[in-house]
């Protein structure tokens, strides 16, 4: 069977911008939380960072936005740009010819599959850098959540660098920014488990609570349908 999954995913068209890039532009003007962008990003619902600098090669980053038109964007109001102990509160605010990543760590992905099979299988076809769903159990099982959600995705991924969410689905394979919250691609997967396992995939076998804990049950699918 796996053979065969192989072969699908093999077989499948590299579909265009599934895996959006990186791009760098520049604010053109502010309007309130509105932005105006010299460059649009690939697809809208993509989150990015803006930084200022300071100087003397001095800079920050100030903000998250989303892209919610064609060169146009939102500043998102969050006051945990970056979760790190040591990094002080930035209060700068946006201005124009500010820098823009869209995109911003996109390279960074967490997989989220119905069995190792998957899992092991996707990876090998795409060169990224693969964050490691046991240190998502983990931080599930530190917040106390018993499954994954918008929520915890967004703040597992401020504090792990994540830059989208590769969620297995029914026949189907999406991307999500856990900034954004926003789904930003879709294709279809064929020949995948009927049944996936759930928890599919961990090495921490004492975990008392968390999606990937010994002690939680469910439906794999059904969950990945409510992200």
């Amino acid at each position: 069977m796996y053979k065969i999954l192989l072969f699908t995913l093999l077989s499948l068209p590299l579909i265009a911008g599934f895996f959006p890039k990186t791009i760098h532009t520049s604010i053109q003007s502010i309007e309130g939380n509105t932005l105006k962008l010299n460059a649009s990003f690939p697809k809208d619902g993509m989150s990015g960072i803006v930084i200022h600098h300071y100087g003397k090669e001095r800079s920050a980053i100030t903000s998250r936005i989303i892209q919610t038109s064609a060169k146009e964007a939102r500043i998102l109001r969050t006051t945990d740009i970056l979760q790190h102990d040591e990094l002080p509160t930035i209060s700068t605010s946006i201005k124009s010819k500010d820098k823009v990543i869209g995109g911003y760590l996109y390279e960074n992905i967490l997989l989220l599959a119905p069995d190792a099979e998957t899992y092991s299988l996707i990876r090998s076809q795409h060169l990224k850098n693969w964050i490691h769903p046991d240190l998502f159990a983990l931080h599930l099982s530190i917040l106390g959540d018993a499954q994954a959600s918008k929520e915890n995705l967004a703040s597992f991924a401020k504090k792990h660098q994540v830059g989208l969410v590769y969620i297995v689905r029914r026949n189907a394979a999406i991307l999500l920014d856990p900034i954004s919250g926003k789904t930003i691609s879709k294709k279809i997967l064929k020949n995948l488990p009927t049944e996936g396992k759930f928890p599919f995939y961990m090495r921490f076998q004492d975990l008392e609570t968390g999606w990937f804990g010994s002690k939680v049950t469910g439906n794999y699918y059904n969950a990945m349908e409510r992200l």
